[in-house]
């Protein structure tokens, strides 16, 4: 099979690394990118978190998010199925499923580097770096 174009089924994608609260499912890891599956339980809040050198756009499909990130994670962005949400590079913040039922999305990152350093809170500042 050539690598210029690959199909990856739901399948053969792998576990991606861990933050407590979320389940990521990597179906495509390069240099410089990174896209998976992401699911929530309902109700869940994730554990702080940033992707380094990683900027990351996210498609909600089932649920709704809650992002939470900025000085003391006081900011805070809903999205629900047919949102984009964006997430510039070192930007700690956290999810939560904020509805009823499993949350799923997609995450395509752009970066380079180890992709999830999970941190203890957002540790004041702009919630920018670790």
């Amino acid at each position: 099979m050539s690598d210029a174009v690959m199909r990856i089924r739901p399948d053969e994608r792998t576990e991606g690394s861990a933050t407590p609260g979320m389940t990521r499912e990597e179906a495509v890891a390069t240099d410089r990118m990174w896209a998976g599956l992401v699911r929530t339980e309902a109700g869940m809040v994730s554990d702080w978190h940033h992707h380094g050198d990683y900027e990351s756009a996210i498609y909600v499909l089932a649920g709704t998010i809650r992002m939470e990130f900025g000085a003391e994670g006081a900011d805070a962005v809903e999205a629900s199925p047919g949102d984009f949400v964006y997430v510039a590079r070192d930007a700690i913040h956290r999810e939560s499923s904020t509805s009823d039922e499993e949350s799923r999305f997609v995450v395509v990152r752009s970066g380079s580097g180890q992709v999830v350093f999970n941190v203890a809170h957002p540790g004041g500042g702009d919630g920018t770096t670790p």
